[in-house]
């Protein structure tokens, strides 16, 4: 019992030095749910996220742009025939290389949420360095290419810078309308002193583009926002999802290290409580019989026998009780043996056959010939069809009738059935009086109240036989329980195995 004591100790030292881990979950799981219904603005939320992403697209193209300069360059050159050309390419190509600096140094970094707005402005300052450029491009003008050449030209590479800096910088904020605002800002100034058909059309060509690739920059950027939060609250729900199922582990686990240790409890004091009703009942079974004497007053024959009767009521209420915590506790072996459920059936009528004649019951049997034996614990079935035999007899008022079937099931099986013509079972009792120390209503107002373990151990019995027990009940109709085992644990007889060499040597002797 010490020893018991002590690991139980043990264990709840050891749950308890838990509770600050606990703590921890609980606050990281308020935080995710407060995140999850934040109504703030969600683009906040996720700059660190859309900058990384920026960043890789940045790096990854990086090899794209200055191929894009030197084809403009060469373009440039072949139509207007002018070294400026040349120096606006070393200028694009210098402006091309500081940004992409920036941006390695940037991916290096950390991105925290103090920084990650400092570098957008770093690198959103780096965009209008390459607008810049642009700007000087669509400001050249080409005197000797006629007929608008040149015009056409620049309107051409400006579509397609536009389209290839909305690819590279749609994770970017405002990062397509800082690279192409000193475009416009350029050819809106040229405009307003030049007013040239050819400068209008470029213009707004230019911005015309420029706000269809900000509306489908816009949208890619929102879609990829949209990923990002979903992605990101399915993440959160999983961690808390597991959060959840760890506390639940524990609360199941302590749980059942609490009814291991109740079960074991029970099922060690079974000598200490065993032991003085013993000496209890054979006292007074002494004294009531007399056998060291006749008693002078007459009250204590009758008292004595009252001792020895509720220390019987009490020693079957504990041996019921330690035998469901040895099932609970796993410590329930089965003994197993071939057995007869016929003759198991016979000897427990026999045992409560002395109860029902004094309420006047009668116990019909109708049992199937030649049952094959079952392989099964002769005693924990004697103990199943006595326990529904009992409950039959105390329910059943006088005159009554009980009915026990012993037979075949449909899949190949035996079955014991027990029906009486009692007052019955509610239908919404049924899972009440299954239940450890559970009681319907009739059983509460009977004289004779047991303690409500009869049926879950019968239940349990049963299971360990990978059998099933079924109540059948109707209100003023009677009761029907049903014990049943399965096919597999039958015992067929097996014809005899002949001898093949005797086989053939009688072949050839009638040959």
């Amino acid at each position: 019992m010490a020893q018991g004591v002590s690991t139980s100790t043990d264990k709840n030292i050891v749950d308890l030095s838990r509770g600050h881990r606990n703590r921890a979950v609980s606050k990281a799981v308020r935080a995710t749910r407060e995140r999850l219904q934040s109504s703030q603005d969600g683009a906040r939320l996720f700059d660190r996220e859309m900058m990384v992403m920026h960043l890789n697209a940045l790096l990854q193209a990086a090899t794209v742009m200055p191929l894009f300069i030197t084809l403009v360059t060469a373009a440039g050159f072949y139509i207007s025939r002018d070294l400026r050309m040349l120096g606006w390419a070393f200028l694009a190509l210098c402006v091309h290389t500081v940004v992409t600096l920036l941006a390695r140094k940037a991916e290096r970094q950390e991105m925290t949420p103090s920084n990650v707005t400092r570098w957008q402005r770093i690198l959103l300052g780096g965009q209008i360095l390459v607008g810049i450029t642009w700007a000087m491009l669509v400001l050249m003008r080409c005197q000797q290419c006629g007929d608008n050449g040149f015009l056409f030209f620049q309107g051409a590479v400006m579509l397609i810078a536009i389209s290839l800096t909305a690819m590279t910088n749609s994770m970017l904020r405002m990062g397509l309308i800082a690279t192409f605002l000193p475009v416009i800002i350029a050819l809106l100034g040229n405009l307003a002193f030049h007013r040239d058909l050819a400068d209008i059309a470029l213009t707004a060509l230019t911005t015309t583009a420029l706000a269809f690739f900000i509306y489908i920059g816009n949208r890619f950027y929102n879609a990829n926002l949209k990923l990002l939060s979903f992605q990101s609250e399915k993440d959160d729900l999983i961690a808390e999802l597991e959060v959840a199922k760890s506390l639940s582990d524990e609360a199941r686990r302590r749980a059942e290290e609490a009814n291991l240790a109740k079960s074991r409890f029970l099922a060690s004091m079974s000598h200490e409580l065993r032991t003085p009703l013993n000496a209890i009942l054979g006292f007074s079974e002494v004294m009531a019989t007399e056998v060291l004497g006749p008693l002078n007053n007459p009250m204590y024959k009758e008292y004595s026998r009252d001792i020895h009767n509720s220390g019987q009521h009490l020693l079957n209420l504990i041996n019921e009780i330690l035998d469901l915590s040895r099932i609970e506790a796993g410590k329930y072996d089965l003994q197993e043996d071939a057995v007869s459920l016929l003759e198991i059936a016979e000897d427990c009528i026999g045992m409560v056959q002395l109860r029902a004649r004094g309420k006047n019951i009668t116990i019909s049997e109708q049992f199937e010939p030649s049952l094959p034996q079952i392989w099964a614990d002769e005693k924990s079935m004697r103990q199943v069809v006595l326990n529904l035999l009992s409950n039959a007899v105390k329910f059943t008022p006088q005159g009554g009738e009980i009915t026990i079937k012993v037979g075949w099931t449909g899949s190949g099986g035996q079955y014991v059935s027990i029906k009486d013509n009692g007052p019955g079972i509610a239908e919404e009792e049924i899972p009440i009086v299954l239940s450890a120390f559970g009681q319907g209503s009739v059983a509460i107002k009977s004289a004779e109240q047991g303690t409500g373990l009869g049926l879950p151990i019968v239940q349990a019995i049963l299971a360990k036989h990978d059998g099933q027990f079924l109540l059948k009940s109707k209100l003023r109709e009677g009761t029907e329980a049903i014990a049943v085992l399965p096919a597999k644990r039958i015992l067929q007889s097996m014809p005899a195995v002949r001898d093949a060499h005797a086989v053939d040597r009688r072949k050839k002797s009638f040959a």
